[in-house]
């Protein structure tokens, strides 16, 4: 997988959203996504979605199933997150 950040601007929103490939370091970031959303922590490997430098959303490569911050608005993250796991599998 390529480990390289890719930044989009979703039609309508200002704030960019960055699609970035999880690392071990990421672990207490997916733990509190998971608590914000109720749900167990995701394992293996793992796309996160970030705003401003805040992780809002991830998606599990193998589990495929995603956790997300309910307190920020995250559709567009998920469909970006659903759209690069889909271009991973494929690859």
């Amino acid at each position: 997988m390529c480990r390289a950040f890719f930044s989009f601007i979703v039609a309508g929103m200002t704030i960019p959203i960055t699609i970035r490939e999880s690392s071990e370091a990421d672990a207490s970031t997916l733990r509190r996504l998971a608590e914000l959303d109720s749900a167990r922590p995701i394992q293996g490997p793992v796309l996160i979605a970030e705003q401003r430098g805040r992780a809002i959303a991830a998606v599990g490569l193998d589990e495929r199933r995603a956790v997300a911050d309910p307190f920020e608005p995250t559709a567009d993250a998920l469909r970006l997150l659903w759209s690069w796991a889909e271009e991973v599998e494929a690859a």
